[in-house]
C-alpha cells in the first residue's frame, strides 16, 4: 500500500474521546489527500486577539460556590500533568485499551490544538494525542466508480472500544476537573481571550453536522496515489467532518451519539471548588 502519510487525524467522540476524540490518522498514501497543514498561529494574530475585546462566554463552566469534596486533590501543573491525565484517562476506559494508543507528552497541549483544528481543512500530524491506526487505506470498485471500501472501518476497532468503554458523565467530570489545564493549553496556543469550553462545543456542533452518506461516496485522483472527494461539497468538509466519514457509517453513528451525549453533560458543567493546578515550582524560567 505504500507508505503512510498524514491526511489528517481521526475522531472518536470527544475528551479521551477528547483524547479518542482526537484519535491521529495517518492515512495511507493511497488515503483522501488534503493540503499541506496550516501553521499554528502566528504572534502576530496573537497580537491582534490581544488587543480585540474578549468575545462573550457562551458556556462556561461555573465554579462551585461550596466547599470541594475531601478527596479532590489539587492539579498537577500543565507542564507535569502528563502521567496524571494518562492514569486517569485509561481509568476511565477501563480495560480498553487506552494507555497502548495515548501518546506520552504533552497530552493536553496536543489534545486542544487537535480539537481547535478540527472545523478546518486539515490537522497536522504532529499534533495528534493518540498514536495512529494500522493499516492502509483501501479502496473498492462499485458500478464502476471507486470508492472507500466499507474494511476501512475495521482499522478503528481499538478506537471503537475506548468510545464504547467511557461513560460520558464520568468523562466530562474528568474534562471539568482538568478543566484549568485545558484552558491555561489554550491561551497558550494563540487565543488569550478565548474561553475553549466554547471552543469544544462549536467543534462538536461541526462534527455532527457531518452528512450520513447513504451510499459510498465516489472518489477521484487527480494527482496519484492521493484520492479526493469527487462531490465539491464533500471535498469541502471540514477536516473533521472528513476523519467521521472515513470511520465508516457505522462508526459515524456511534461517535456522533456518544459526542450529543457528552454535549449535553457539558453544558452547565460546573468546576470543584478546589480543582486549581498545583505551582509549577520546577518550571525553568524564561
Amino acid at each position: 500500500m505504500g507508505r503512510q502519510s498524514s491526511t489528517g487525524s481521526w475522531v472518536a467522540a470527544v475528551v479521551v474521546v477528547l483524547a479518542v476524540v482526537a484519535a491521529g490518522v495517518y492515512m495511507a498514501r493511497k488515503a483522501l489527500h488534503e493540503s499541506t497543514p496550516a501553521p499554528a498561529p502566528a504572534p502576530a494574530a496573537a497580537s491582534t486577539a490581544a488587543a480585540a475585546p474578549a468575545p462573550a462566554i457562551r458556556h462556561p463552566i461555573a465554579q462551585a460556590s461550596g466547599p470541594a469534596p475531601a478527596s479532590t486533590a489539587p492539579l498537577p501543573s500543565l507542564e507535569n500533568s502528563d502521567a496524571a491525565v494518562t492514569d486517569t484517562l485509561a481509568a476511565l476506559a477501563g480495560g480498553s485499551g487506552l494507555r497502548s494508543l495515548l501518546v506520552s507528552a504533552q497530552i493536553i497541549p496536543d489534545m486542544v490544538a487537535t480539537i481547535d483544528a478540527l472545523p478546518r481543512r486539515v490537522v497536522a500530524p504532529r499534533i495528534l494525542p493518540l498514536r495512529t491506526p494500522k493499516g492502509g487505506f483501501l479502496t473498492a470498485s462499485v458500478d464502476g466508480k471507486t470508492v472507500m471500501s466499507a474494511a476501512n472501518a475495521a482499522r478503528y476497532a481499538p478506537y471503537m472500544h475506548v468510545v464504547a468503554s467511557v461513560d460520558p458523565r464520568a468523562l466530562v467530570g474528568w474534562y471539568v476537573r482538568y478543566y484549568p489545564l485545558f484552558q491555561q493549553a489554550y491561551v497558550q496556543l494563540g487565543y488569550p481571550k478565548g474561553y475553549f469550553n466554547d471552543r469544544l462545543i462549536a467543534v462538536i456542533d461541526n462534527l455532527l453536522a457531518a452528512p450520513d452518506l447513504s451510499r459510498p461516496a465516489a472518489l477521484a485522483q487527480p494527482k496519484p496515489p492521493f484520492f479526493v472527494y469527487a462531490d465539491p461539497s464533500l471535498e469541502a468538509l471540514s477536516a473533521g467532518q472528513k476523519m467521521l466519514l472515513r470511520a465508516g457509517p457505522a462508526n459515524e453513528a456511534v461517535l456522533k451519539a456518544k459526542l450529543r451525549a457528552i454535549r449535553a453533560q457539558l453544558v452547565g458543567a460546573v468546576l470543584p471548588a478546589a480543582a486549581a493546578p498545583a505551582p509549577a515550582s520546577s518550571r525553568t524560567a524564561q
